[in-house]
């Protein structure tokens, strides 16, 4: 796996494809692999598809202290090899806007899926809270729950329980979340130029999909997509949400 060294420590990326960059973010409790192993070949022929690890997921660096937007955002801008497309779901979602927002010049087009401005509602703020209270005293009770709220109703029963009772989350997870909560970015998101495609979940029980329609709305001259799926769309819908960044992030090509 390849590295890159940034003042956190190292960071490890996966890298595959070729042509110009597309840098993918994974979100909270996901890693390069989980988030995106299955979609990077249907990218990989148009670009050359970085995925990487942030603190506390995978073997990238995680330095102690208080978890920062700044952090994350700076260990991912450490792997652009130079002006790239940019995704980031959940989580990576404010990574991604956060890089795109200080460092301009490395984002050509930007993609937000399942994201959020900041912590805006009881709602949103109740279901981050008792996530992060699972992750941190009940390990069964965390597995069951992010499935439920993670997944729409009907993907759940169709998938069913064992195929959604993955492994052990990784290690950062509860910092992660603890992050997801602190996450405010009223004051970056003036400051994006990149054209931004914003993604959200009709079905979405996590991060509601109101927020992401916020963030949309947030974004002046941004595009908007609705699809019909909970928070992981990743995973639910994979076909679709490739077929939206190839058709997005395509058209810079022109």
């Amino acid at each position: 796996m390849p590295t890159v060294t940034h003042s956190s420590g190292t960071v490890h990326y996966r890298r595959e494809g070729s042509g110009p960059g597309l840098v993918m973010v994974h979100g909270t409790g996901g890693d390069a692999v989980t988030n995106y192993a299955h979609l990077v070949p249907g990218l990989a022929d148009i670009r050359t598809v970085i995925t990487p690890d942030y603190a506390g997921s995978g073997q990238s660096a995680d330095p102690g202290g208080d978890l920062t937007l700044d952090l994350l955002a700076g260990q991912v801008a450490a792997t652009f090899e130079g002006p790239s497309d940019l995704v980031g779901f959940s989580l990576g979602a404010a990574v991604a806007a956060a890089v795109a927002a200080e460092r301009s010049e490395l984002v050509r087009r930007l993609v937000l899926i399942a994201g959020w401005t900041h912590l805006a509602d009881s709602r949103l703020e109740l279901g981050l809270r008792t996530w992060a209270r699972l992750a941190a005293t009940d390990p069964a009770s965390f597995a069951a729950y992010g499935p439920l709220v993670g997944f729409s109703p009907g993907f759940v029963s169709s998938v069913g329980v064992e195929a959604l009772l993955a492994g052990e989350p990784p290690h950062g997870t509860l910092r992660q979340i603890e992050l997801d909560l602190r996450i405010d970015l009223r004051d970056l998101l003036p400051k994006i130029t990149a054209p931004t495609l914003v993604v959200g979940n009709s079905q979405d029980h996590l991060i509601p999909v109101r927020h992401a329609r916020a963030l949309h709305a947030a974004l002046p001259g941004s595009e908007y997509a609705e699809l019909d799926s909970g928070h992981v769309v990743l995973h639910e819908r994979p076909a679709e949400v490739t077929a939206l960044i190839r058709d997005f992030i395509g058209r810079g090509d022109s």
